[in-house]
């Protein structure tokens, strides 16, 4: 099993995710973020929580079979490109075990 964990434009999780459904990636989390980097958007702003910190983003994570992870990417990058900078980065990771929390045990994933 892999992780994929994708930064992307707050105003594009909805698109990334009707398209991850479609394809029968059905459970994913998303979060909101704030982060730093090179981009300096005219619309970033400091944050009133954090002080260093210069736009929101939103973080998107699912754990899917090794090979689904090239759909999940591609899918995540067609629908999360702007063709501008700052448009986010998706990071794939090893899962060694999964366990469920009701019973405490492994789950059997791929």
């Amino acid at each position: 099993m892999k992780e994929v964990k994708a930064f992307i434009r707050p105003n594009k999780v909805d698109g990334i995710v009707h398209h991850l459904k479609d394809a029968g990636f059905e459970n994913m989390t998303i979060s909101s973020a704030e982060g730093t980097g090179k981009l300096q958007d005219e619309d970033a702003f400091v944050s009133q929580k954090f002080s260093i910190t210069e736009s929101e983003v939103a973080k998107l994570e699912l754990v899917v079979d090794k090979n689904d992870v090239d759909k999940v990417v591609q899918i995540i990058s067609e629908q999360g490109k702007t063709l501008n900078p700052g448009d986010g980065l998706i990071y794939v990771s090893d899962v060694e075990k999964v366990y469920r929390v009701k019973k405490g045990l492994e789950n059997g994933m791929k």
